[in-house]
């Protein structure tokens, strides 16, 4: 199969880390924040349900966001800088799309040579002294179905892959995208059971064959 636009969620699929796991250990919330992110990506619970929840909790202020971004960076998963040099090379059209906090993720974006035009995530506001002061409510991606509503917006007539590792990745079929399931870094039933193609290989190489 050939795809005109591949779309790669972010978290547990382009990076080893959870972001908003990661920011919750650093202020000593991990476990707790672990078990939600799971529930939501494992589809016991709806996104919407712990979205607010987590991040009132944690208050990330710009420092933990500039922290959280550059280990995205360093948890890299094996083979992403060459998946995304070659699918440029090739003139695909490349995004992410992810209900992570936008600011963390345009570093490794502007690393992988996407422009900030193509990350859709949901930004997150400081106040003047770089305190966390909110995030954006209205982002589709801060919801259930989120994914779908922005995959829909950009297929259009194109043929559309969505490749992540949770129940929100699946949404995208309900705009029409075919779905590749990688459990190389986290391996989910759900996923498993209902993505068109599921892989647990380590390397996120295995891509270029099913979407070239």
């Amino acid at each position: 199969m050939s795809f005109d636009v591949i779309c790669f969620d972010c978290d547990s699929t382009l990076s080893k880390i959870e972001g908003i796991d990661e920011l919750a250990r650093r202020v000593g919330m991990g476990a707790e924040m672990s078990k939600l992110t799971d529930a939501a990506m494992n589809g016991e619970l709806p996104l919407e349900a712990i979205y607010d929840r987590r991040l009132s909790l944690i208050k990330p202020d710009k420092a933990s966001i500039e922290w959280v971004a550059d280990l995205y960076i360093a948890e890299i998963v094996s083979g992403v800088k060459e998946v995304f040099s070659t699918l440029i090379a090739q003139g695909k059209t490349v995004h992410i799309i992810s209900g992570g906090l936008r600011q963390a993720l345009l570093p490794l974006a502007v690393y992988l040579g996407l422009p900030e035009s193509h990350v859709h995530a949901v930004d997150v506001y400081f106040d003047a002294t770089g305190a966390y002061a909110g995030f954006d409510q209205d982002s589709p991606l801060a919801r259930t179905g989120g994914k779908a509503v922005v995959v829909a917006g950009l297929k259009k007539s194109a043929s559309l892959v969505m490749i992540g590792d949770g129940k929100t990745d699946l949404e995208a079929k309900q705009a029409g995208a075919y779905v590749i399931g990688f459990g190389g870094v986290a391996d989910r039933d759900i996923v498993r059971e209902n993505a068109d193609f599921y892989s647990t290989d380590p390397s996120l190489l295995f891509v270029l064959e099913h979407v070239l």
